[in-house]
């Protein structure tokens, strides 16, 4: 191959491009804006020019002037335009520097913070210590041999020591406990309840250690276990339930490793009280929703669904300690079996939704109305203790057991909405309907409303996690079904749900 010719004809080929392409176009673009030409032009054309040829001149050369001006305009309108493409493509890159940077200066102070806090926390106690003064330093400073590192807990076994058990009302039957509050609240506190509600307060109790009063706001979620503790004459506890509680420290505390002590909260200091006697606590999650239940309350749900009451238990701290308190083994906490935990629910922008995990678990109250004023009886306070309560609960599970006639129908309905609706009742709603509806009879409802309810708001509540609009044309057909199969008069509660879930779409 001749590298001589090759090379000849691509200088001759390129050579001719820019002579005859890029070259001209180039030189032309210059010469556009070539002022000294245009100079020479005027000069030499405009000579014995009058008064209508000037005119006439003077209107082309203005319109040439705006030309060149717009070329020039958009040259750099685009030259700007390609340099800020450019910066948008660096900037990305640069901002996710500048963010990993600050990111390790925030470590860095964040640390730096708690050292000095932590130091600030150690001058502190030592200056107490020091001075004897209480209050600061005794809750900073490291425990002392021989002192115990859950005061509030030890100081509950000191006040128990001699305690001498209440003589109790061991003849009360369920109806007569829910008559009873009913009036004890309308006499002395000036609230009305409908006799259903406080039915399914009662049934609840005895089928999980969690129930859900849901509503409307001002409808008295709050006040009817606070109305049941005064009733029972042990106040029950207020948790008011933060945004911010993402954990099990927001319930029991945490340990301090410096100070060596453990921070107690107040439901844990009556979880603890609650091992010493036989009343029934209250414990109430205000608001509950108003932080994610299934991420502060997941342990208690997981250990209250134990079959067994001694797996009931937590641990607190890593190992046991000799000062500490009497219920308290190598670090480990028995849950009381007489405590209840009663949370608030509202629905709006502001909460966040409980999820079926929470739901499957507690039995929900519906508070959407407001109590009727009536008359009642001046009624004293009940001294009741949580194993006759129990023994209510047993004694109703024989003596009003859910009928094999309504047990057969749940198994068919369960097959129905498996065909419809693909949704299966469980294991664990059947046995709470097997507990909650025999409870419900004995407080003086009956089997049929007691099923209603269940299923309304056990089972139906989960048709709004479907698809409303491919379900709809369904519902007919089941409100139909449950018309057949309990009766044209009966399921009130579950039709009147359908019928709204419908009015949906």
């Amino acid at each position: 191959m001749n590298i001589n010719a090759v090379f000849r004809f691509l200088r001759d080929f390129l050579g001719a491009f820019y002579e005859q392409g890029i070259g001209r176009i180039f030189w032309g673009i210059i010469g556009i804006f070539n002022v000294k030409e245009y100079n020479e032009a005027l000069r030499t054309s405009t000579a014995g020019f009058g008064a209508g040829e000037w005119a006439v001149a003077s209107i082309f050369i203005f319109l040439i002037a705006a030309v060149l001006v717009a070329c020039l305009w958009f040259l750099i309108f685009f030259l700007r335009k390609a340099i800020r493409i450019r910066r948008k493509s660096v900037l990305p890159q640069d901002l996710v520097e500048e963010c990993a940077n600050l990111k390790k200066q925030i470590v860095k102070l964040t640390a730096e913070k708690d050292r000095i806090l932590a130091l600030r926390v150690s001058d502190v106690g030592n200056q107490s210590l020091d001075e004897g003064e209480e209050g600061v330093g005794e809750e900073s400073a490291q425990v002392k041999e021989g002192e115990s590192r859950f005061y509030k807990l030890t100081e509950i076994d000191r006040q128990y020591e001699n305690y001498i058990e209440p003589e109790y009302n061991n003849e009360i039957t369920l109806e007569g406990i829910c008559d009873m509050f009913r009036n004890f609240a309308c006499s002395r506190l000036r609230l009305y309840y409908e006799p259903k509600i406080i039915r399914l307060f009662i049934a609840g109790m005895s089928t999980t250690r969690l129930l859900i009063l849901q509503g409307i706001s001002g409808t008295g979620k709050t006040s009817l276990p606070h109305a049941m503790g005064q009733f029972l004459q042990n106040p029950a506890t207020i948790a008011s339930v933060q945004p911010s509680w993402r954990d099990r420290t927001e319930l029991f505390g945490y340990f301090n490793e410096f100070t060596k002590r453990f921070n107690e909260t107040e439901v844990l200091k009556k979880m603890y009280e609650a091992t010493w006697n036989k009343n029934v606590y209250l414990t109430v999650l205000d608001e509950m929703n108003i932080a994610r239940v299934e991420y502060y309350f997941a342990e208690m749900l997981s250990i209250l669904e134990m079959p067994s009451r001694d797996e009931w238990v937590i641990d607190l701290v890593p190992s046991g300690w000799p000062s500490d308190p009497k219920h308290i083994e190598k670090g480990r906490f028995k849950l009381p079996q007489n405590m209840w935990f009663i949370g608030t629910a509202n629905n709006d922008d502001s909460t966040f939704a409980i999820s079926d995990k929470v739901y499957d678990r507690a039995i929900p109250i519906n508070i959407n109305t407001k109590g009727i004023p009536f008359d009642a009886p001046y009624t004293e306070k009940l001294n009741l203790s949580f194993e006759h309560l129990e023994s209510l609960f047993k004694k109703a599970q024989e003596e009003h057991k859910v009928s094999q006639e309504s047990l057969e129908k749940i198994e068919v309905l369960d097959d129905y909405v498996i065909k419809h609706f693909r949704l299966a009742f469980g294991n664990r709603i059947v046995k709470q309907l097997k507990e909650f509806v025999p409870a419900y009879v004995g407080c003086g409802g009956t089997e049929l409303d007691g099923l209603d309810y269940v299923l309304c708001n056990k089972i139906l509540r989960k048709f709004e996690s479907l698809n409303l609009s491919y379900i709809r044309d369904e519902i007919d057909g089941l409100i139909l079904y449950l018309s057949e199969l309990f009766g044209e008069n009966s399921m009130g509660e579950c039709k009147e749900y359908l019928q709204r879930l419908k009015k949906l779409f």
